[in-house]
């Protein structure tokens, strides 16, 4: 999903207790945000996915309490189908507490039940432009560009071919399957975990049941959530020594709040939140609305 940026997002942020100030801290920060939302951005590798449903989503991001981006979310699951798209200030969560502005989009198939991704490709735009196009295939990546290309930088661990194996793109992970034919919304939601590849970094991600919770947005649904806890490990495509790769890959206070798509066993965030050095880092739906799609009639000769 991705964000446009609210005019507060200009708005200076003091540090907590204990963390010095400098005259940087807005790019600290920001550099903080990224990476964070770049550890929320997929939840769990996708399994069978049943039935057909439909979302349209809005969201906005804060920080510290502060309304710094708004964004849309639009989700269609066919029968032999799936697409998602997202327009905003960035593509796959990667900026949307630092400004931009971007589309992001997904596509793929339904084979015997399962999610298959076919292509991802996200524009970000801030004080440079980038697209990202990743085409997958046989359960990899089958070839991906940046354009403009990256710079290499000698200190990040590089993504081999291996690397490229077993994985999914971002968007397509951010659709959790809850499988089987029971309850919907339980722990069986946060249990599993996914191998992510979104064109820099390769990373895989864990997901345990916290508890259960109400939700309500302001226009659209209100009910059951379940809340999970997020584990982020960073595998390839990152520089070691970064404070906020360090600092994320210890971090034991991600939740993820999912909620289910009309129609469907596929479960989607309603609210991400990310501790973070300048406070906490929220994306949190404000309209949420989802309607089960009625099945393909068959056409007859």
């Amino acid at each position: 999903m991705t964000f446009r940026p609210r005019p507060e997002q200009d708005r200076r942020l003091s540090h907590p207790r204990g963390i010095p100030t400098r005259p940087s801290r807005s790019r600290q920060a920001k550099a903080w945000l990224v990476a964070a939302c770049a550890a929320g951005a997929a939840m769990l590798a996708p399994l069978p996915a049943s039935a057909q449903g439909r979302l349209e989503a809005h969201y906005e991001a804060s920080l510290a309490g502060i309304a710094v981006g708004r964004g849309t979310w639009g989700i269609e699951i066919g029968d032999d189908y799936y697409s998602a798209s997202a327009q905003g200030a960035t593509a796959g969560l990667l900026k949307a507490f630092s400004g931009g502005t971007g589309t992001g989009s997904a596509q793929g198939r339904l084979v015997n039940g399962a999610m298959v991704p076919l292509n991802y490709t996200a524009t970000i735009s801030s004080k440079k432009s980038e697209t990202i196009k990743i085409n997958l295939a046989n359960g990899g990546v089958k070839d991906f560009t940046i354009e403009p290309e990256p710079p290499v930088d000698a200190d990040r661990i590089v993504v081999t071919e291996a690397h490229k194996k077993g994985v999914i793109d971002p968007m397509t992970s951010s659709l959790v399957r809850v499988p089987g034919n029971g309850e919907l919304l339980g722990p069986e939601a946060c249990r599993g975990g996914s191998s992510v590849f979104d064109g820099r970094l390769r990373y895989d991600l864990k997901l345990d049941f916290k508890r259960m919770e109400t939700v309500k947005a302001e226009k659209g649904y209100h009910g059951p959530a379940v809340v999970c806890a997020v584990y982020f490990t960073p595998v390839a495509g990152y520089i070691p020594d970064r404070p906020v790769i360090k600092y994320l890959a210890a971090e034991r206070r991600m939740e993820i709040v999912l909620v289910p798509i009309a129609g469907t066993r596929v479960l989607v965030p309603f609210r991400l939140s990310i501790p973070t050095p300048f406070g906490p880092a929220v994306l949190e739906a404000t309209q949420f609305n989802t309607v089960a799609l009625p099945p393909r009639v068959a056409k007859t000769q």
